[in-house]
């Protein structure tokens, strides 16, 4: 890579996690030392923690300056945290986004990097010919996956084979164009972020990716998931001539977002059609 390498920022989510997050801040700080010759940031956006998470991620940043933390006191789900994450685009040329637990390698997030210089937004992809998975996911979890993969198929017909993998990549003005349209605070933000940019005419490109499924995954298949449910349906529905109608409907949505214990869709300006 050159040595005109563009400003790279990487925001890590994170809720809870004090048994992960430590070694992953530190191989990822080693490895974009040693391999990136461009600026690069990592930033951790951490919402409503109840444990030591930001200790940990203090004291590391304190031996590597490219580290800092974003702390919200209140929970705003992994959605919540990477909208406020993305506010920083403004200071760099790349903006991109790992889990906090590990999943997605250093190298494989540097090989969305080195993709970035000719599209807008590259993405990992973990259903792709190529693929590395060096734990795959349950049974459970892959039936799961494949059913919400076909429902988006159906809904938006992006043509992503994972929209659902941690790891994405994008160039700061396609972050600014859309970030307006981004209100999905639960894990469907992944489907709110590639909507967008698709709609606005940028260019993504899936990336078969080196991938491990960790233990002590947050996503459960409960209520939860029938709250990502419907914030996939709601998302649609913000697209289509419907939604205005919909508005006396609304506070029927937030019932049924506090029964299933589920974080509603953030307010703003709905996305033009």
């Amino acid at each position: 890579m050159a040595q005109s390498a563009p400003d790279l920022l990487l925001l890590i989510p994170a809720y809870n996690e004090e048994q992960r997050i430590e070694p992953v801040l530190r191989d990822y700080a080693e490895y974009f030392r040693r391999r990136y010759p461009g600026k690069f940031q990592i930033v951790v956006v951490l919402n409503g923690c109840r444990d030591n998470t930001l200790s940990l991620v203090s004291g590391v940043a304190a031996g590597y300056p490219e580290i800092r933390a974003l702390d919200f006191p209140d929970p705003i789900r992994k959605g919540g945290a990477l909208i406020e994450g993305l506010k920083l685009a403004p200071t760099t040329d790349l903006i991109g986004y790992v889990d906090a637990d590990g999943a997605t390698a250093p190298a494989a997030f540097l090989e969305l990097v080195r993709h970035c210089r000719e599209v807008d937004c590259a993405i990992g992809s973990r259903w792709l010919p190529g693929s590395v998975l060096h734990q795959s996911q349950s049974a459970q979890r892959r039936f799961f996956s494949r059913m919400f993969h076909a429902l988006v198929q159906v809904l938006f017909r992006m043509g992503i084979k994972d929209t659902q993998c941690g790891a994405k990549v994008m160039r700061r003005q396609a972050v600014e164009k859309i970030h307006s349209s981004l209100r999905i605070a639960d894990v469907a933000f992944d489907i709110n972020l590639l909507y967008a940019l698709k709609r606005s005419g940028f260019i993504i490109r899936e990336v078969p990716t080196e991938w491990t499924d960790k233990i002590g995954s947050k996503i459960r298949l409960n209520k939860g998931a029938l709250g990502i449910l419907l914030s996939v349906i709601r998302l649609r529905l913000v697209y289509s001539p419907f939604y205005r109608w919909l508005r006396p409907l609304r506070p029927i949505e937030a019932w049924i977002y506090k029964k299933l214990r589920a974080p509603q869709p953030l307010p703003g300006p709905s996305p033009k059609r």
